[in-house]
């Protein structure tokens, strides 16, 4: 397991100054790594640990509809997610690879209300603890970051599914952000050039599911 743990320079047009106060910090796992908030200063890769990451929260308002939602992930412990699905077929999963972003302070309102709104459909802020590799040795690189978690009770968490069902979903689900398939494949090639040995194995299960139904579709029409 290797990361980065020195943080990727932006240029954000201001000069970024030391300061007491503490930095605003989002931690992205989710459409965030292949599209980042605007005014970003810095980009850190990490993980978090005792976390899954799964495609169990509708999404009713980016890539799918409210009468057809389609769906995408979210952060759950590990052992709540336990609770949730007995029967997951992944069940070793426990680390959660992504990106640190640090944002300019001049712009950390606008920021917050900008992801507070893409954001809206069920997340919930939260703090967590970025893990890295420094000289070799694991340890937390990024405290209390701030991270935005569709948490069980919210309306739009929708829990496990079956993974046939579940990429059947994903394929046929579109909506104004674009098709549910598109955001499946973009988060999967991210994930896998920010830490190619991440066994992130619903993620990548889910990408051949899904691959296998474009290619089966395809042969449709050429026929």
């Amino acid at each position: 397991m290797t990361v980065t743990s020195a943080p990727t320079t932006r240029d954000s047009g201001a000069v970024q100054t030391s300061t007491a106060e503490r930095p605003y910090v989002v931690f992205g796992y989710g459409s965030l790594i292949f599209k980042p908030p605007p005014h970003v200063i810095a980009e850190t890769p990490g993980y978090l640990k005792g976390y899954v990451r799964r495609f169990a929260q509708m999404s009713h308002d980016h890539r799918g509809t409210p009468e057809n939602p389609g769906r995408v992930v979210t952060l759950i412990h590990k052992e709540d997610w336990d609770h949730f699905s007995s029967s997951d077929p992944f069940p070793d999963d426990n680390v959660v690879w992504g990106i640190a972003y640090t944002i300019d302070p001049a712009y950390e309102s606008e920021v917050r209300d900008y992801l507070d709104y893409r954001e809206k459909d069920g997340y919930t802020l939260e703090e967590v603890d970025i893990y890295g590799l420094v000289h070799g040795h694991e340890q937390v690189i990024i405290p209390k970051a701030y991270c935005y978690v569709g948490r069980p009770d919210n309306p739009s968490f929708i829990g496990s599914e079956p993974i046939d069902k579940l990429a059947e979903r994903i394929w046929h689900s579109v909506g104004p952000s674009g098709p549910n398939k598109e955001y499946l494949y973009r988060l999967a090639e991210a994930v896998r050039r920010l830490a190619p040995e991440s066994h992130d194995s619903h993620l990548f299960e889910l990408e051949t599911r899904c691959r296998e139904m474009d290619e089966a579709a395809s042969g449709k029409t050429v026929d």
